[in-house]
């Protein structure tokens, strides 16, 4: 009899916790506003994610604060990561979403970053980032095959170097003999998506949902403007069933493992999808808010309907998920880190 009164006791305290810092963080959010910053330009899927799931996000917190976006584009989202880490206050006033592939530029010990990656206060992501490979259905080379021998590589756009939008035409060149010209700085989806309707570049990659989900490339798809070459998933997409993936073009080509191991570190990228973040050294209470009301904002039947609406595929992945495999993804032997260099100094 003892022990149930015990255990009775000791959830009674723990529901009277609960709803303390529940009212707590209802008194420090109300009235305030929370500034999203989205590590790329206007236009491109990160930012259209930003500003959809500023929309909902809100009313999952107690207090129900704004919340407005900022657009923070540099150095492949490297400077929206470095502000989010050193300068935003770890109060939960400010969040972030940046480019899942930073990681990269800090395993190569790239100067501009200031961050230490596993370190951010992780709080979930809307969809995992396979990529596909796209070209102007116009460009005269049309398989990868002629990729290989073609005299003027076309121009692909990218932002930086660690992103997988660079990351994956730069493993096709290593592994298949792919010849593909890189032209990086552009601040995001939308400006690169403008870039190859002017003729200014032909190709680039981008994630396999927006590709196919989202204006301009939805309508491109449709009338034959583009087409896609290789994605990066370890199974094709559902919807470009035709397009083949790399690890079935490294197969094909018979690509050395060594190789084969690099490109999955380097795709793993990928499993962090559009992460969501907030500065560390955030308590645990109010990284626990941030994390609920993003897993509450995705479940919203008001949010389903709109992406439903704009026929776009939902897969969230919990905070907790995203931090384990920001540990994991850190730790990596010498000669892969070797490798990575070897690859993206060219």
């Amino acid at each position: 009899m003892k022990k149930i009164v015990i255990s009775l006791s000791f959830l009674f305290s723990f529901a009277l916790v609960a709803s303390a810092a529940q009212e707590s963080a209802q008194e420090f959010f109300k009235g305030k506003t929370i500034r999203l910053v989205v590590g790329n330009s206007a236009g491109g899927a990160m930012d259209d994610w930003g500003r959809f799931l500023a929309q909902y996000l809100g009313k999952h917190i107690p207090g129900n604060p704004d919340v407005i976006v900022q657009n923070m584009p540099g150095a492949g989202a490297i400077i929206a990561a470095n502000y989010i880490y050193n300068i935003a206050k770890p109060d939960g006033l400010t969040v972030g979403v940046v480019n899942p592939a930073n990681y990269i530029d800090q395993l190569l010990g790239s100067k501009d970053v200031k961050f230490d990656w596993p370190k951010f206060s992780w709080i979930g992501s809307p969809e995992t980032v396979d990529q596909v490979l796209f070209i102007r259905s116009d460009f005269p080379y049309k398989t990868l095959d002629d990729l290989r021998n073609v005299k003027e590589p076309p121009r692909c756009a990218a932002l930086a170097r660690a992103g997988l939008g660079y990351l994956l035409p730069r493993l096709l060149e290593e592994g298949l003999g792919i010849k593909l010209n890189m032209v990086l700085g552009y601040g995001g989806g939308g400006e690169m998506n403008l870039a190859i309707e002017k003729g200014e570049v032909h190709c680039r990659a981008g994630t396999v949902s927006a590709y196919v989900g989202r204006e301009p490339t939805r309508a491109w798809i449709k009338n034959g403007f583009v087409r896609g070459l290789v994605q990066s998933g370890a199974k094709r997409y559902p919807k470009l069933p035709d397009v083949p993936t790399v690890y079935e073009q490294m197969e094909a080509y018979k690509t050395p493992d060594a190789t084969k191991r690099l490109a999955r570190v380097l795709l793993s990228s990928g499993e962090l999808g559009r992460p969501f973040i907030a500065p560390p050294g955030m308590s645990a209470d109010r990284v626990k808010v941030l994390r609920d009301a993003f897993t509450k904002a995705m479940s919203d039947p008001a949010l389903v309907a709109d992406a439903q609406k704009r026929k776009w595929d939902l897969d969230p992945l919990r905070g907790e998920d995203l931090e384990s495999t920001a540990k994991e993804i850190m730790v990596q032997p010498p000669e892969v880190i070797e490798r990575m260099k070897k690859l993206l100094e060219k």
